[in-house]
C-alpha cells in the first residue's frame, strides 16, 4: 500500500542526518542499503499478521557506503510479510486501519522533523 502525499517524496537529506532521524522512529537501516540505495523499516507484530512501513531512497550524491550521500526520500510502503515469501505491497492486501493511521503519524512526525532541517 502506498502512502502518498506525506510530503516525503519532495525531501533529500544528508544521510547521517536522516539515519539518526529515522531511528528515533524506529524505523532502521540495518543492511537494506547498497552504494546508491537504502530502505528503512519499521517492523509492526499484531494479531493479523507482521507487517512492515517502509521509506526508501536513493543517493542523488555521494556514496552510501561511504556514509557521505544527499538521499532522495520516494514514496513510502506499507506491506505485509509473508512466510516464507516475504513482503507483499499490493493493492488486494488488507491493512488494519489502526496500522495505516499510526503509520500515517509517523510518517507525518518525520516529514515535519525534516522540514525543520531540509531547506
Amino acid at each position: 500500500m502506498k502512502l502518498e502525499n506525506t510530503g516525503l517524496e519532495s525531501k533529500q537529506v544528508d544521510l547521517n542526518r536522516l539515519d539518526d532521524l529515522m531511528s528515533s522512529y524506529s524505523l532502521v537501516r540495518a543492511g537494506q542499503w547498497d552504494y546508491e540505495r537504502v530502505t528503512y523499516d519499521r517492523k509492526f507484530e499484531l494479531k493479523e499478521g507482521i507487517y512492515y512501513l517502509r521509506v526508501f531512497g536513493y543517493a542523488v550524491e555521494g556514496d552510501v557506503g561511504a556514509h557521505k550521500a544527499s538521499i532522495q526520500l520516494l514514496t513510502p510502503l506499507l506491506g505485509k510479510h509473508y512466510y516464507p515469501h516475504g513482503v507483499e505491497y499490493g493493492d488486494g492486501e488488507h491493512f488494519p486501519a489502526s496500522l495505516v493511521k499510526q503509520s500515517e503519524k509517523i510518517l507525518t512526525d518525520i516529514n515535519s522533523d525534516l522540514e525543520k532541517i531540509v531547506k
